[in-house]
């Protein structure tokens, strides 16, 4: 059987107070003498008893939830972004509401909305695709927010930002540098932010090394396994003159080796490949994936804080952070693993 749940009106009863007088110990109010205080909170532990989550967050106008809005959760990449905030986040005694769009830029909006009715405290925003005006106006309502690479023309958002610019660089250069001249890049998304910045190094590297870039080396793809392992297949087919690509991300530098295996391409000997974010798979495969490392769970657990500071109307704290990724030698482009370089 059941037992009935203990209520604040119960508690107050057995202390002999009033209910507000209960409601100012649990919500650590003053004007509440320390012997009251003390019996009250005896009474609570004796008892069991839970403040009611909606009537507190009437209390104190604070839900004690965060929401974390992120493309796809299957992707290590955001899961470990998602572990950085929520360990943070559980530390100060909040809830992480996590919601997946799926690499669908038209289920965002509905997602903030979502979060918008749930009264949560702030919002955390991960790479998502939609349009700056139609984000930044479902992002308005919230109290505070945070954008995990993402920028928002015209307007001034905290943000923790990866030097997306400075990875697509360094990743190209390395090709370069090993003796290729014709590299492809799988940019991901159309919409991707990360994918926009990642070709600007991307070119940058190719025009200071005197190369320039032909039609067709730079394909949109999917980005996961699958989507990489389909755009590696029908980019190498239409321009065979390639020696090395440089992936959108982990995933998509798996799913080329894995066109490559199929078809007998050889890699690093016929076909250099290079990933980005450095997820636990890119160790584990073989050959092992040379990519650029991103710090993920540092990376949630950096936007949490940034949004705890903001929530705190601590306008200091909140500005933007650049992370620097650093690329990653591995067997897939020089046959043997190497340390980290910059």
């Amino acid at each position: 059987m059941n037992r009935r749940r203990v209520t604040i009106g119960d508690v107050a009863e057995l202390a002999g107070v009033s209910y507000q007088t209960v409601s100012r110990v649990i919500n650590d109010k003053p004007d509440v003498s320390a012997t009251t205080r003390q019996r009250i909170q005896n009474i609570i532990t004796e008892t069991g008893y839970r403040p009611s989550y909606i009537a507190r967050s009437l209390a104190t106008a604070r839900t004690a939830t965060i929401g974390l809005v992120v493309p796809d959760i299957s992707n290590p990449f955001f899961s470990a972004i998602a572990r950085g905030v929520e360990q943070v986040a559980a530390a100060q005694g909040y809830t992480v509401l996590l919601c997946s769009t799926g690499e669908d830029a038209s289920r965002e909006l509905e997602v903030l909305h979502m979060l918008d009715e749930r009264y949560v405290d702030g919002v955390i925003v991960c790479g998502l695709r939609e349009e700056d005006a139609l984000l930044q106006e479902a992002l308005s309502p919230f109290r505070a927010v945070v954008l995990v690479n993402r920028r928002l023309a015209g307007v001034t958002i905290p943000a923790i930002m990866v030097d997306d610019v400075l990875g697509g660089y360094l990743a190209t250069q390395h090709l370069l540098q090993l003796g290729h001249t014709a590299v492809g890049f799988m940019v991901g998304p159309t919409t991707s932010y990360s994918g926009v910045k990642r070709m600007q190094g991307y070119d940058q590297a190719l025009t200071e090394a005197g190369i320039v870039r032909q039609d067709g080396w730079v394909h949109h793809c999917i980005p996961t396994i699958a989507g990489g392992e389909a755009a590696a297949r029908q980019l190498l087919a239409n321009h065979p003159e390639l020696s090395a690509l440089f992936c959108y991300n982990d995933l998509v530098a798996v799913g080329a080796m894995r066109d490559c295996m199929a078809v007998g391409r050889r890699v690093p000997e016929d076909m250099a490949i290079v990933g980005f974010d450095d997820i636990m798979l890119a160790g584990l495969m073989s050959p092992s994936l040379t990519t650029c490392h991103v710090p993920r769970v540092e990376i949630g657990s950096q936007a949490v804080s940034m949004l705890f500071d903001c929530m705190k109307d601590d306008a200091g704290a909140c500005h933007e952070i650049v992370v620097d990724p650093e690329l990653v030698v591995r067997a897939s482009t020089v046959g043997r693993e190497t340390a980290v370089t910059t």
